[in-house]
């Protein structure tokens, strides 16, 4: 009896204990409007919180001695030791603004706390072009081949992802990837984007996130352009090979609740090539935000991108070597195209209460693509020549929606805080065909031709568990799919359909040794979807190959501006089959596997001065076929990226960077080799008031390099065999531009 009434006075003690919290609201010094996005770490417990759209944040298990701090990229660093009046009770915080540092980023419980670190190169040094901002994804390296008219070529972790089979590109929650597109999958033309108007990067490698889905198997990049902006600004730049752009940021509405402002961009250039170009882009968006800093923000864009060139092709190495044509001139300069998307998207935040929150979005897009080009010139027709046109007419409807709550459990130092989401995709692609073509005129024969309709319906679940120095990150996704392809070169109706389920386990750990270690592993399932037209010609066997990852890494501050991350990785796909939209020809490829380390370092020496490497090296191969055989054609093993940029130094700021890429495989048995090279940039500014003029230079050093190659089997008029080698396109000699930018 009295071991009973022990206990139960023990219980009652316990019971009784009041676990302390701390809340309050964080604002800007400048306007006294509260901040979204703040962080808010215990560095004593390692728990941590964000602000919400109301600026509003709630952290528990205060005790005191406690130490709190406040950060946001762009902000001085606030830190505030808890005392017994903060108990329980709410409190205000103003950030002062300040110029962005390394040290304005803390390493947190957080499952992709390295974009945060990321996101410091972009502010010290901006992109200049539409080109550059992948360039910022560590380890990721593009080529172009069409002189911006084409979307980017992207190498990432062993993998040539063409145009972006293996990565997931969202803007603002709206996908860049096409699926099922009339010149590969998974094409991601990011040139609608302004990159004056990026605000921030979220990226992460690896399939370990529920919240993604198709083509997230090498990593993810999400785009977030900004909703406000706090000067208008007009620039102008031009530059050798006829180059002239021309932007302006207008602010239109500049409300206590209400902003909004419009971006424009046009770009006009010849080329290099001794064809000129004839490039042009225009790009318009209007960008509106809503915020009642109570307890929801909407954010609103309209967009329209169009863009048209003639290209010189990739050229044949025997071609250039035999005196025939220069490294600048062309085998075929008929070779060119079109294309424009019109976008349209909403963005809607609802804080439901202090734990809870509903974020929602919906897009629509409506895009047309036309591209001529000639691979092999005469193998195929030895007298009108290899021309192929490839065109579709596309719309895109989606939308998603999310419910996040947190919860502080009953045992002390557990915080639990779930996501569940629902969504889907339709594209509608009408009239998606692959034809012969004449001088970009005459129709020559027709080898694909049809309608594809493809539906992707999805829902996830994914919830963050942490207790003292370790967090556990679980998700699941699942996604149906259903593809429908009407071939219209049948005479008698010809429509195929198949559906498909695909089940996507997801488990990240995360050790926080310190608020300068963390520890992490990483593992999942991912996939990129294969095109419709291959889904309906295999039955709908094998046609959602899966990929399985594993990440083991460290991100690490020694000192306060000073962060080194490194992973171990391993990547694994299993047999898929790939349409080759150039070719329309479905091409089966077998499992591949893939091994590698990545290493960054980003170290602020002073407070106008920054420096940044990252190092990736990878073994890639294919499982299927024997050594020696099993090299994938074009699959980088070693690259690297990085920078000096400087700010504030008198009224100059600029940077030098670089780019590498070694040499690789062209082919499966390394019998053909990509030449590698090393690349070199250079910007210069000067700022007086509110003017800036600027000189921007592209390969400082005038390197002779090729930016994209490929082993291709062709033949040149009146050859008498084909012959299989590199052709490639010749990357920018030395490129100055001027630029001039005035803010008011």
């Amino acid at each position: 009896m009295k071991k009973h009434i022990l206990l139960y006075m023990l219980f009652a003690v316990f019971s009784s204990v009041k676990a302390h919290e701390l809340s309050g609201i964080v604002v800007s010094e400048d306007n006294n409007k509260p901040l979204q996005g703040v962080g808010v770490y215990n560095k004593t417990t390692g728990a941590y919180t964000y602000t919400n759209v109301s600026g509003y944040f709630e952290l528990d298990d205060i005790s005191i001695n406690d130490i709190i701090y406040f950060y946001q990229l762009g902000y001085e660093n606030q830190e505030l030791v808890i005392v017994e009046k903060h108990l329980d009770s709410e409190i205000n915080i103003t950030l002062k603004i300040s110029s962005a540092s390394l040290d304005q980023v803390l390493i947190v419980s957080k499952v992709n706390v390295l974009s945060n670190f990321v996101n410091v190169d972009l502010k010290t040094s901006p992109v200049k072009s539409s080109q550059e901002i992948l360039r910022k994804i560590p380890g990721l390296i593009i080529g172009q081949h069409a002189g911006g008219g084409k979307a980017e070529q992207i190498f990432l972790r062993g993998f040539d992802i063409d145009h972006g089979t293996d990565i997931a590109i969202d803007v603002d929650g709206m996908p860049v990837n096409m699926v099922s597109h009339a010149h590969g999958q998974g094409y991601a033309d990011m040139h609608f984007i302004i990159p004056e108007t990026i605000d921030n990067i979220d990226f992460a490698k690896g399939a370990y996130y529920a919240n993604k889905g198709n083509f997230n198997t090498a990593g993810y990049v999400d785009i977030n352009t900004k909703k406000t902006i706090d000067d208008n600004i007009v620039s102008v730049e031009a530059g050798q090979y006829g180059t002239l752009r021309a932007l302006s940021m207008l602010k239109i509405v500049d409300e206590e609740h209400s902003k909004a402002y419009l971006a424009s961009e046009l770009m006009l250039s010849d080329g290099v090539f001794e064809s000129p170009q004839n490039f042009n882009r225009i790009n318009v968006m209007g960008r509106y935000n809503f915020n009642n800093y109570k307890d929801q923000e909407f954010n609103m864009a309209i967009s329209h991108f169009q863009s048209k060139w003639d290209a010189s092709g990739q050229i044949p190495v025997r071609a250039v070597e035999s005196g025939l044509i220069s490294r600048f001139g062309a085998i075929d300069d008929t070779e060119g195209g079109n294309t424009s998307r019109s976008n349209f998207w909403i963005n809607h935040t609802k804080e439901l209460d202090e734990h809870s929150s509903i974020k929602s979005s919906a897009y629509l897009s409506k895009y047309d693509f036309e591209l001529f080009s000639n691979f092999t010139f005469f193998l195929e027709d030895p007298v009108n020549g290899d021309q192929i046109h490839q065109k579709e007419d596309r719309t895109i409807i989606g939308a998603k929606t999310a419910y996040e709550h947190s919860l502080h459990l009953k045992d002390h130092d557990a915080q639990l805080k779930y996501e569940l989401g629902v969504g889907f995709r339709y594209d509608d692609v009408n009239d998606v065909q692959l034809s012969r073509t004449l001088n970009r005129q005459t129709i020559l024969e027709r080898l694909a031709y049809g309608n594809i309709d493809e539906l992707n319906g999805f829902t996830y679940a994914h919830l963050t568990y942490k207790k003292n120095k370790w967090t556990l990150n679980p998700g699941l996704r699942l996604d149906y799919f259903n593809f429908d392809y009407e071939n219209l070169l049948t005479a008698a109706y010809d429509n195929k359909s198949e559906n498909k389920f695909l089940v996507s386990p997801k488990l990240n750990f995360i050790y926080a040794a310190s608020p300068k270690l963390q520890v992490f592993a990483k593992t999942g399932l991912g996939y990129h979807s294969n095109d419709t037209r291959v889904v309906t010609a295999n039955n709908g066997k094998k046609i959602l190959p899966t990929a399985f990852g594993a990440d083991l890494g460290v991100i690490m501050k020694p000192i306060d501006r000073l962060v080194i991350n490194a992973a171990l990785w391993s990547l694994f796909l299993q047999q898929e089959f790939v349409y080759v939209g150039d070719a329309g020809i479905v091409e089966p490829s077998g499992k591949t596997k893939r091994y590698g380390v990545d290493f960054g370092l980003r170290y602020q020496l002073t407070d106008g001065l920054f420096f940044n490497t990252d190092v990736n090296y990878t073994y890639a191969r294919s499982s299927d076929d024997p050594s020696g055989q099993d090299y994938i054609p074009l699959a980088p093993d070693l690259t690297s990226s990085g920078g000096l940029s400087f700010r504030d130094l008198g009224n100059f700021s600029g940077g030098l960077s670089y780019r590498f890429i070694k040499d690789r495989p062209a082919n499966e048995d390394n019998s053909i080799v990509a030449d590698g090279y090393f690349i070199t940039d250079f910007n210069l500014n000067y700022n007086h008031k509110n003017w800036t003029f600027g000189l921007i230079v592209e390969n400082l050093f005038d390197s002779e390099w090729n930016e994209t190659q490929f082993a291709t089997e062709s033949r040149l008029f009146n050859e008498p065999d084909a012959v299989e080698e590199i052709h490639f396109t010749p990357g920018t000699p030395f490129f100055l531009r001027g630029k001039i930018s005035v803010r008011f």
